[in-house]
């Protein structure tokens, strides 16, 4: 593996990809774009990820210059949905998929999938939780994710969302300004890194003992609200976070329109008198009968969601209406069963999030004495999760996805037949999803209302590159 503290950026780009991507003074040049949908991608992001610190740091600038230079770039989602609050365009549900294990072949599959259905609205997340036991800052899951687009040739604007960047109930009661403060410095490192999409979940803080509706949701906005202050004090030029709120925490009683406007009104009064013209969500998640990764039972399938389309067209439609927002946003539903999706676009659902079904697959596709060696592992170090009733498969399926960070080296290192099986099962899988919710054909719809800023960054410290002010290029990779 080529040392970037040796030779610096500009040698190491010139050993990766010859005369194809280069770094001087005038900043990182891309000459042959074609180099890029190669392996020589593949070494690159595997500097991003497992390199020492200065190939780190190297990888990942180089990376996302590459993306300023070809039109691969982070970007908002939010002027999209505010023009689905005005009822400029609907008919689709954008998925919103956890890239948790094995996520640079699993990215590169949402891309292929993206290319050849011709979807733009469509975000890659990854939650609060998941960046500590996947192993994924953002700064790293950024990068995947961007050097995955390059690599399958996409080109338009990537949105890469924080997921659940969530306030813990026990943890606030005991220190609120920490807690609160933990979730605001996870939003600074998340923003730095191109996360330009957060969905703050204040819905722990409701409070139901108090018996007004207003009462009860009345920290979930005023925290929210915090929080969303400090979000938009942190946007690059040009950029407006797209943000989210939640009035019911997933699993729990299904949300109802008084909830919602309860939320909404309290939230963009206080945003007002706290910081007038100040732009607030553009999106609202719900409650409509599903849990995060579904409920397991002893034999280790998965039980039946009795999920409320009415409820989710019925809070859609007040969201839109009295609020101005995409919609309503559903969460766990990667484990419903295939006959469902087809219904989000119909009720204007604006956006599901994926998560666990996809991890159910990488485990199911993955080479049996690596599920046993994670298994044991589990048995080991996770053993404190385990309840008194637990089956082995119970045990297994809640807890693997503690898994994935400490094992993320051999699923990035799985034998090539197995990663090619993985990758058209997540193709078939991808395809299926995007179709049912309706995004096929809507990087149209994206590029009418999205624009991504070229935004450059310095070159890694110590480095002898300069920060760049313009990328060269070749024409025919412009940006879109």
């Amino acid at each position: 593996m080529p040392s970037a503290t040796a030779s610096g950026p500009a040698a190491v780009l010139s050993r990766i990809f010859g005369s194809a991507v280069t770094a001087s003074h005038s900043g990182l040049m891309v000459s042959d774009a074609a180099a890029l949908k190669s392996g020589k991608m593949d070494q690159l992001v595997r500097l991003a990820v497992f390199g020492d610190e200065a190939e780190r740091e190297m990888a990942r600038w180089a990376i996302w210059e590459i993306g300023q230079a070809v039109g691969v770039r982070a970007a908002s989602i939010h002027d999209l949905y505010m023009a689905r609050g005005r009822g400029e365009c609907h008919g689709f549900t954008t998925p919103a998929i956890n890239v948790r294990g094995m996520s640079y072949d699993t990215a590169r599959s949402i891309f292929r999938t993206a290319i050849k259905l011709k979807a733009g609205a469509f975000l890659l997340e990854i939650a609060r939780s998941e960046i500590v036991y996947t192993e994924q800052r953002p700064a790293e899951y950024v990068a995947v994710m961007l050097a995955a687009a390059l690599r399958e040739g996409f080109r338009g604007p990537v949105f890469i969302q924080g997921d659940h960047f969530q306030v813990n109930a026990k943890k606030y009661a005991v220190d609120p300004s920490l807690e609160v403060s933990g979730v605001k410095a996870l939003a600074t490192e998340a923003i730095a890194a191109g996360f330009y999409n957060i969905d703050i979940d204040t819905s722990t803080l409701v409070d139901l003992k108090h018996a007004t509706l207003a009462e009860q949701q009345r920290l979930n906005y005023e925290v929210g609200v915090d929080i969303t202050r400090h979000v938009r004090g942190l946007e690059p030029a040009g950029v407006t976070i797209s943000l989210g709120g939640e009035i019911g925490e997933v699993g729990t009683e299904n949300s109802t329109v008084p909830e919602l406007q309860a939320f909404m009104s309290g939230y963009n009064n206080t945003l007002a008198s706290q910081a007038p013209g100040m732009i607030g969500l553009s999106k609202i998640s719900v409650q409509s009968g599903t849990s995060h990764g579904g409920v397991v039972l002893a034999d280790g399938s998965i039980a039946d969601v009795k999920l409320d389309f009415n409820t989710l067209k019925e809070l859609g439609e007040v969201a839109r209406k009295d609020f101005g927002l995409s919609g309503a946003v559903q969460h766990g539903a990667s484990t419903l069963t295939d006959g469902a999706f087809n219904q989000f676009p119909k009720c204007e659902t604006a956006e599901i999030h994926l998560a666990t079904g996809f991890q159910n697959m990488l485990y199911d596709g993955m080479p049996p004495a690596l599920r046993d060696e994670i298994y044991a592992w589990l048995s080991a170090n996770a053993a404190d999760e385990r309840k008194p009733k637990d089956s082995d498969e119970q045990f297994f399926y809640k807890t693997r996805k503690k898994a994935l960070g400490p094992f993320k080296r051999k699923l990035w290192d799985l034998a090539e037949n197995t990663r090619a099986s993985l990758g058209r099962a997540f193709d078939a899988k991808f395809e299926f999803l995007f179709t049912q919710l309706g995004v096929a054909g809507t990087a149209a719809t994206v590029g009418r209302f999205v624009r991504a800023p070229e935004q450059h960054r310095p070159a890694p410290s110590g480095s002898s590159v300069p920060a760049a002010t313009a990328a060269a290029h070749d024409d025919a990779d412009a940006g879109e």
